[in-house]
């Protein structure tokens, strides 16, 4: 069996050699958890931490290198005293074993809840998190990892795979939109602004204790301007939305407490949702051949969803 096929449909008796050869002594107890991306696992062990977290890793997306970078910034994070879920070491010093052609990590369960609607003290709060996670994130670059601009897997990468995709009626509309959109990022952003970045830091990868919020998910950590990690926070476009408007202002807020901020970055945030939504496609089109895509995803293939896809990219080509 390749590794596609066993990632497709682990079997348990996989999970569980994971765990042993990481170095803990399962119960046999396993309950899977939600994760498109990857195949994740909590597994009752026989030991302090009473149960681990088991991440199975999408054959093929990242190498070793770029897991051990995302591991090594989690870690920056803990150290700087900034709650973040760094992922355990085994009896080697390592966060990564190698099982069943897959990497595997183990994290300690954490808990904390979603938070569905974000007030002003809150948009404030987060904004300070952010500026600790970016004064870490602005020490180095990963190496490994991509940048969020023209050259994203998602972007003209993104756009040539889709090509087999994209509904005919649509396709020019598509095309010439999307390469507008990738053409402002390749002129207008500069690489020296980059900072190491979480990259996907929407509301569902943000949970509260209470207390304090923190990130979680750095799948897509890798390097960008800092407003990357702002714009998904938002209920609109700033730009024309009040009320979006508002949260950006108690963000920076926050932030400007900790960090400077470059407004002129701003200007970029539709260029940056639309480089988001040919990434997105172009992450469905490659999973295609996994079983659960077609479940979760089954306008793909119809000419409603990629009329719908025009719609938003040609409104964001057209303001740039």
């Amino acid at each position: 069996m390749n590794s596609n096929s066993s990632f497709y449909k682990l079997e348990p008796d996989i999970v569980l050699n994971a765990i042993e050869e990481y170095g803990f002594h399962p119960t046999g107890e396993i309950t899977q958890l939600n994760s498109y991306e990857n195949r994740v696992f909590e597994v009752k062990v026989e030991s302090k931490e009473k149960s681990v977290i088991a991440k199975f890793y999408r054959p093929q997306r990242w190498s070793e290198e770029a897991l051990k970078e995302e591991h090594s910034f989690l870690e920056e994070l803990k150290n700087e005293g900034i709650e973040a879920v760094a992922p355990l070491k085994n009896s080697k010093n390592s966060t990564l074993i190698h099982c069943a052609g897959m990497w595997v990590s183990l994290f300690p369960k954490i808990r904390g809840r979603m938070v569905q609607e974000f007030n002003l003290s809150d948009l404030k709060s987060i904004g300070r998190l952010l500026a600790r996670v970016h004064n870490v994130g602005s020490k180095k670059s990963a190496l490994h990892r991509p940048s969020f601009d023209e050259s994203h897997p998602g972007g003209d990468q993104g756009l040539e795979l889709l090509q087999a995709w994209i509904a005919p009626e649509v396709k020019n509309r598509y095309n010439q939109a999307a390469e507008g959109i990738l053409s402002y990022l390749n002129s207008h952003l500069r690489s020296s602004d980059y900072i190491r970045v979480h990259g996907d830091a929407h509301r569902g990868n943000l949970l509260s204790t209470g207390d304090h919020f923190f990130l979680v998910y750095f799948d897509d950590f890798g390097n960008g301007l800092p407003v990357q990690d702002f714009w998904m926070l938002l209920s609109g476009d700033p730009s024309q939305d009040s009320t979006a408007q508002g949260e950006l202002e108690a963000l920076l807020e926050g932030y400007q407490e900790l960090r400077g901020f470059d407004s002129t970055q701003l200007k970029h945030i539709p260029a940056l949702r639309g480089l988001r939504i040919i990434s997105y496609a172009s992450w469905i089109a490659k999973r295609w051949e996994d079983p659960f895509f077609p479940k979760i995803f089954p306008d793909f293939e119809t000419y409603t969803y990629w009329a719908e896809e025009v719609e938003q990219l040609e409104k964001i080509a057209w303001s740039l």
